[in-house]
């Protein structure tokens, strides 16, 4: 939980960052010869705010799995939840670190080795589940952190007097 707690700072502070006006940012990539441009992949990066949304959808369908209840469909492209501006996204991304917390917390040593199916992570056991939603979090934050870079803003994470996080209105 310490760790996944680290992870949920680390994202949540560097989307709050950015502003409204960059969350349409997104890298440009060369093309190389033989890569095909896809929905997102070598050629076409997502924007800021696709990266934020991907995370929330991400972490709501791992928590469907771990609660064993059908997960958001099309996650890899942001899912099916509305959300668009900069407000409804951090809205969106706390809410979906809270179901993530809850799930987490509801694994046990009794249960911790449950099986798990579902297309996001599965099979698996719960705990293998959860490592997956950590690494997750941190792969995208990883991305996200040269985004802010890219745009001249030093992450929170590593700056000496960090923020703490907002807390965003509920829907």
């Amino acid at each position: 939980m310490r760790t996944f707690g680290s992870q949920e700072y680390e994202f949540r502070s560097a989307a709050e960052t950015m502003p409204e006006d960059r969350y349409s940012f997104r890298p440009v990539v060369p093309v190389a010869a033989g890569n095909a441009a896809t929905s997102v992949g070598p050629t076409q990066l997502r924007s800021f705010g696709d990266q934020v949304k991907h995370v929330a959808c991400a972490n709501f369908a791992f928590a469907a799995e771990l609660d064993g209840k059908t997960p958001p469909d099309n996650c890899e492209n942001g899912g099916p939840n509305p959300a668009k501006t900069r407000a409804e996204l951090l809205t969106y991304l706390r809410n979906s670190f809270a179901a993530m917390n809850a799930s987490l917390n509801a694994i046990t040593s009794k249960n911790m080795y449950d099986p798990i199916e579902g297309r996001y992570a599965g099979p698996n056991t719960r705990l293998g589940l959860a490592g997956t939603a950590i690494w997750h979090v941190a792969d995208h934050y990883g991305q996200i952190v040269l985004y802010l870079r890219l745009n001249g803003i030093v992450p929170p994470a590593s700056r000496p007097n960090p923020p703490e996080l907002k807390d965003y209105p509920a829907h």
